[in-house]
């Protein structure tokens, strides 16, 4: 046992406190190396006691208990208490060599009870014992104290802003009880060490008066200043992008069951009309992209067939299976035709008679189609005539599955539980949307759960053709004009994606019906952002995107989730900027408004973090654009800013005291030099007085310094109290005197 071992000094540490100020922790963190997270710190506290046969108990409590002061090896014995059990709390008292004083910085009350009763009651139980004033839990003066308390207890009392007590309050009532006063955190480990070796010298220089004969404890010091906490910078704030919304999901499926601006209509079995978009079909399928870049207007006579009054000639039945069927009519003139992309060549022709309407002629082009010809239509959900393009589907084709067909192209999904999967197969074979197929055959297959990952194919494969639309300006039917030019875009799409849009287009403003549509204050480059991010869901900034730009538009569309890309994006330029050595301050500082009142909190947070953080150096540099902001953000600059302005006023603090007892120790320094200085040199005055009564001479005495003494025939050299001389005294030999424990001989 340590109480065994020759020169190792035992120290008992007594620590005292409140309830819940943090003692055991305290303790834990010293003897056993604990370290807490926040969530353990946050918890409900639970009266706890550490026992004091931990160091019987466990070998390696015993080890940590060993420690080395200033050369003194010691063996430190903490003593735990509970706050409220004052009867028993007098016992731990005895023969402490050391009291630690504790209280919560975030608790007032505590610190109040310092001076009323705790202090009280260790003068009376050990009334010579020193003591030592630490301020626990110093995390929580920079803490979110919002999120703290949401993160702990619900019944547990909330931390107020005001709870948080300056360190000037603890230094204050250390100083009125002449006691050090130290700062500790456990969760970040700061001051344990400070706090308990300083303990031991106080401990160490009481007993040292007691027991003034061990040497060893000569060289130990008075307890130590402690250099302020320096809080860590806290982490930017992480850009969270949301969830696409729901619109964007089933915007196109809504779309199609109400088609506002369709440019489509199906016939279907002579009277079933299915509406929907060019721009929906020809990204999703190339047949129908091929379909719907065929040139058969009035103009392009070898392109137009007419019909006749009552049932066309050319209506036939169209089995889905390869068969060709050629068809021989009177009065045939060929023409020279375009190539179609999907399978060979499109067969068309002219006849005459009377006229009723002028159509393209689809019955050698695809099995699906019998024609195709431009129309006036009555819009089913505004009520308003459009012109649209007239599909006739082939008898053959039934309503059921092909409306199935369509919900795939718009939405890439197939539902398991829909009827006639092989009909929808066989439409799909002949209209060649291979991915529709490849699902059926999953689904017949039992592999259903496989068709996600043709689903997300689709989607990439349909977003490309949709930005390639859009480059080509490929079935537009809008056009946006803007600061620096126009740019085209299409109705179904933005209506899909965009709730704006969607009332834009949708409702009763009179842009529903217009071609051209005005954007004040808005550059091309920054709508053609918005419309890729419509159209794909993705932002694609391009070199010349002003960031501030788009959020102010994606504000305005009511776009959230391209807001919180844009602020990504502009958050990685700074970041970026700033890694390469620019000056990013300025702008941050210009960004930090217009991103608040623009609704881009995420990146007003990230501002004022940087803003913050870089506080001394953005104000040294830009005062008065500091000054000019809102007295909002001035409160929170010097709420939040690194580093705080209590630990610039505790590290001036510490400097001064620092210098002072610099001085002190130099001061001290000195007096001790001049008492031994004196000291030496009257006994030296009183040896040259012995040789100069054994000489019978005189000697004239001058002294120089504490090191050498000159006299007229002599030189008496002093060194560490130790001296010694060599005298001629006409050849005879003086006798030896004695300087305290040392002998001096002269010769």
């Amino acid at each position: 046992m340590d109480y065994e071992r020759p020169n190792v000094e035992t120290i008992k540490c007594v620590v005292v406190g409140d309830n819940a100020v943090g003692k055991t922790r305290l303790i834990c963190a010293r003897a056993c190396n604990t370290t807490l997270t926040q969530y353990q710190l946050l918890a409900t506290h639970v009266p706890t006691v550490w026992a004091i046969d931990q160091y019987r108990v466990c070998q390696e409590v015993l080890e940590r208990s060993r420690d080395v002061v200033d050369d003194v090896s010691v063996s430190l014995r903490l003593w735990d208490t509970f706050g409220d059990h004052h009867k028993d709390r007098r016992f731990a008292y005895g023969r402490s060599d050391v009291v630690v004083l504790c209280f919560s910085i975030a608790n007032p009350n505590s610190l109040h009870h310092v001076k009323t009763m705790w202090n009280m009651e260790i003068k009376h139980f050990c009334p010579r014992t020193p003591v030592i004033l630490v301020g626990c839990q110093l995390d929580l003066r920079y803490a979110d104290l919002e999120a703290v308390n949401r993160a702990r207890r619900p019944l547990s009392r909330p931390i107020k802003p005001g709870d948080i007590l300056p360190p000037e309050s603890g230094r204050e009532v250390a100083k009125e009880l002449g006691i050090p006063y130290y700062e500790t955190s456990v969760f970040d480990q700061f001051g344990i060490k400070d706090i308990f070796d300083n303990a031991i010298r106080a401990a160490l220089i009481s007993r040292r008066h007691l027991q003034f004969w061990k040497s060893h404890l000569r060289r130990v010091q008075k307890p130590l200043l402690q250099a302020p906490f320096l809080p860590p910078k806290s982490p930017p704030p992480l850009i969270k992008i949301p969830e696409c919304p729901a619109r964007n999901r089933d915007g196109p499926r809504q779309l199609l069951e109400t088609p506002l601006c369709a440019d489509v209509m199906f016939v279907v079995q002579e009277h079933i009309h299915l509406f929907a978009h060019r721009i929906y079909l020809s990204t999703s399928s190339s047949k129908f992209f091929d379909l719907f870049q065929m040139d058969f207007s009035d103009e392009s006579q070898c392109l137009v067939v007419t019909e006749r009054h009552g049932r066309d000639q050319l209506m036939r039945t169209l089995s889905l299976d390869t068969e060709e069927v050629v068809a021989v009519l009177p009065n045939l003139s060929p023409c020279s035709l375009r190539t179609s992309k999907s399978d060979g060549t499109l067969k068309m022709m002219s006849l005459s008679g009377t006229h009723r309407r002028t159509r393209l002629s689809l019955a050698y082009w695809s099995k699906a189609f019998y024609s195709i010809h431009k129309e006036s239509v009555i819009n089913p959900v505004t009520g308003s005539p459009a012109l649209m393009t007239v599909v006739k589907m082939d008898h053959s084709i039934q309503h059921g599955p092909f409306s199935a067909v369509l919900r795939f192209l718009y939405t890439g999904e197939l539902d398991e539980k829909e009827k006639d999967l092989m009909k929808i197969a066989q439409i799909a074979e002949i209209l060649e949307v291979f991915d529709l197929r490849m699902m059926v055959e999953n689904i017949t297959n039992n592999e259903a759960f496989m068709n996600q990952e043709i689903t997300k194919a689709f989607h990439v494969r349909k977003a490309n053709r949709i930005k390639e639309c859009l480059a080509k300006n490929n079935f537009t039917d809008v056009v946006f004009r803007l600061d620096d030019g126009t740019i085209n875009a299409h109705k179904p799409l933005l209506i899909s994606s965009c709730d704006w849009m969607a009332a834009l287009f949708g409702g009763s403003f009179m842009e529903s019906a217009n071609d051209e549509v005005s954007f004040p204050n808005t550059s091309r480059v920054c709508m053609q952002a918005v419309l890729e991010y419509l159209y794909t869901n993705q932002l694609s900034p391009m070199a010349d995107l002003d960031p501030m730009e788009l959020i102010a538009l994606a504000n305005r569309l009511c776009l959230p989730r391209l807001i919180a890309l844009t602020e990504q994006y502009a958050v990685s330029d700074f970041v970026k900027a700033s890694k390469e050595g620019q000056d990013t301050d300025g702008e941050v500082l210009n960004y930090l408004e217009l991103a608040q009142f623009h609704n881009a909190s995420q990146l007003a947070a990230w501002c004022l973090h940087h803003i913050c953080t870089h506080y001394n150096r953005i104000c040294a540099n830009y005062r008065k654009e500091i000054k000019s902001k809102s007295a909002e953000n001035q409160l929170y600059f010097e709420k939040s800013r690194w580093p705080p302005v209590w630990y610039l006023k505790e590290e001036d603090h510490y400097q001064r005291v620092k210098k002072e007892r610099e001085k002190e120790d130099i001061v001290l320094k000195k007096h001790h030099s001049r008492q031994v200085q004196n000291v030496i040199t009257s006994h030296v005055v009183h040896i040259i007085h012995s040789l100069h009564h054994c000489c019978a001479r005189s000697y004239i005495c001058t002294v120089v310094d504490c090191n050498f003494i000159y006299t007229s025939n002599m030189v008496v050299v002093v060194k560490d109290v130790t001296i010694s001389s060599t005298v001629s005294c006409n050849g005879n030999v003086c006798k030896c005197f004695t300087l305290g424990s040392r002998m001096f001989c002269s010769l």
